[in-house]
């Protein structure tokens, strides 16, 4: 009889507060199969093994190979545009925490691939300006349940964010260089010391973010630094 009561509710909710698609908008699902048939996912076999660039083997591309590298290894969910682009924002900026879930768990088969390589999970941090402002940090979410698919802890409050930034995505390539230049600390390094880190972030574009954060890390003596990112630009 509860259940009974409870299906009608939930049904009834449905009814007033329709899930609706965070790539179309359309009523029904967290993300439709209309658009998630349209996400390309980065191929790890045919894309740079540092940046997710689309070079057609994996080997290390022309930009990683002029530069230090920032992080042992990266990996990447999906390439951000159309659909997939319009997803990424409803979670990043109308508060949809359901559809990063849902995107994590659509590369889930991926986690497979390098679960073993890492043994903890550090998100990239927001200032507490921004977390007040946005209500929550995606990249957290993301390492969250990166952490409950592949049962590796989160180290909280490890790497902080302590300068206020633009946001990347609306700067040009030098602008965000110095747009995210000393703007990471470390605290309690004994968390990470000699450990192997997988760091986290929503989107991967010029990298900026990834280099500044994985150098700061680095400072901690851990044994390697990894990435993930949920999405990269093509």
């Amino acid at each position: 009889m509860t259940s009974t009561v409870h299906s009608l509710a939930k049904g009834l909710l449905g009814l007033i507060y329709p899930v609706r698609c965070g790539g179309c908008g359309s009523n029904g699902n967290i993300l439709c199969r209309q658009c998630t048939n349209t996400f390309r996912f980065v191929e790890e076999t045919s894309s740079c093994p540092i940046c997710g660039r689309l070079v057609g083997h994996r080997i290390v591309c022309g930009q990683c190979l002029d530069k230090k590298k920032p992080f042992e290894e990266g990996f990447y969910g999906f390439y951000y545009e159309k659909r997939l682009r319009d997803a990424i924002h409803s979670f990043k900026f109308s508060g949809r925490k359901d559809v990063g879930k849902c995107l994590v768990h659509l590369v889930r088969t991926k986690m497979d691939t390098f679960s073993g390589r890492f043994d903890c999970i550090v998100p990239v941090p927001v200032t507490e300006k921004r977390l007040r402002e946005r209500g929550f940090n995606q990249s957290f979410i993301i390492a969250e349940e990166i952490s409950g698919i592949t049962g590796k802890p989160v180290c909280h409050g490890v790497l902080q964010k302590t300068k206020e930034t633009k946001d990347q995505y609306a700067l040009s390539k030098d602008e965000r260089k110095r747009n995210i230049k000393g703007a990471f600390s470390l605290k309690r390094v004994d968390t990470i010391r000699g450990k192997r880190v997988l760091l986290i972030d929503d989107l991967y574009t010029t990298g900026q973010t990834a280099r500044e954060a994985s150098r700061t890390l680095a400072k901690g003596k851990t044994k390697a630094v990894l990435f993930f990112a949920l999405a990269r630009t093509p």
